[in-house]
């Protein structure tokens, strides 16, 4: 029973530090994004306008919540919450260090529960009832089949290279050398498939302002759009944090594994204040012409090389 409270005691806070972090990072966007357009960002709630997130969380969720008359209810509802369950989920697979919960088969139940998050997209925008959110959920839908086979197969390469499913496998295997330095090509795979996960710029085709009006989350307000908003931020943590896990050495123990999972958060942030959003059609010619021959090719050569190397 001890071990049970404890467990829960220490899920508790993981999902309160991600929540406290994804408000953070919603402020760390505002204020990169204002110096890259040569302006302030949030600077008025608050010291540096610190306490700016909070006040728009209160601020959201207490404003009334609107819905279409003719949306399909009960899905229109549900479809941001368990969204963000899924994007809080995600995150049991952190290796803790006190052992409160071990995953002996982290990757698979990563991929399992991020290919359960489209399916909200795409209930999302289907209950609204609109054209709009239709298009755009169908959208997020057919970019997510295109680029999460490649991913697959990224993570794949490194279970055969690790010879397991648990993420503790890459701190122990990265101690000598980071997996970035012997597959930089796969890491830029991913991370630009980490961008299309995380439906940012440039592959938010989903949410595309000039032709959709932000998409599946058009007739969503207040708590609801809170909710996706959050969703979205919580895995581009985790995106981050597994970029560090799997690339660049994974010590999850130590102060540098969080300054590297900041330092890659930016550089989502810093793609979108620089990039244009890509046209449709070149990422599916880039995820299936590009990233997959990429990725069967490095899990063949990491096959071949585990086989030698046995």
């Amino acid at each position: 029973m001890l071990d049970f409270m404890l467990g829960l005691i220490g899920l508790l806070m993981m999902v309160i530090c991600v929540l406290i972090g994804v408000a953070f990072l919603t402020l760390l966007e505002r204020k990169v994004l204002g110096y890259i357009q040569i302006r302030k960002g949030p600077n008025k709630v608050g010291y540096l306008g610190l306490i700016q997130p909070f006040s728009d969380a209160i601020k959201l969720f207490c404003k009334e919540q609107s819905y279409p008359s003719m949306s399909n209810y009960m899905m229109y509802m549900y479809s941001p919450v368990v969204n963000l369950f899924l994007s809080l989920l995600v995150w049991l697979v952190f290796p803790m260090g006190c052992e409160l919960i071990s995953f002996g088969l982290a990757l698979l139940f990563i991929l399992c529960v991020i290919s359960m998050g489209v399916y909200c997209i795409m209930l999302a925008g289907w209950s609204s009832n609109s054209n709009y959110s239709l298009l755009g959920s169908l959208r997020a839908v057919a970019q997510t089949i295109s680029y999460e086979v490649s991913l697959a197969l990224i993570l794949l390469s490194y279970v055969f290279l690790v010879g397991g499913y648990s993420l503790d496998l890459f701190c122990v295997y990265q101690t000598g050398i980071w997996f970035i330095y012997m597959s930089i090509p796969l890491c830029l795979c991913w991370f630009s498939s980490s961008l299309a996960e995380t439906n940012r710029t440039p592959f938010d085709f989903a949410e595309g302002e000039s032709e959709l009006v932000s998409g599946f989350n058009v007739e969503y307000s207040s708590g609801g759009f809170a909710l996706i908003f959050m969703a979205e931020y919580a895995s581009i943590l985790f995106m981050s944090m597994m970029l560090v896990l799997v690339y660049l050495g994974g010590d999850m123990f130590s102060l540098m594994f969080f300054v590297k999972l900041v330092l890659v958060s930016f550089v989502f942030l810093w793609v979108r204040g620089t990039l244009p959003r890509f046209r449709y059609d070149k990422l599916m010619y880039l995820a299936w012409k590009s990233y997959l021959p990429i990725s069967l090719n490095y899990l063949m050569f990491f096959v071949g090389l585990v086989l030698m190397l046995s």
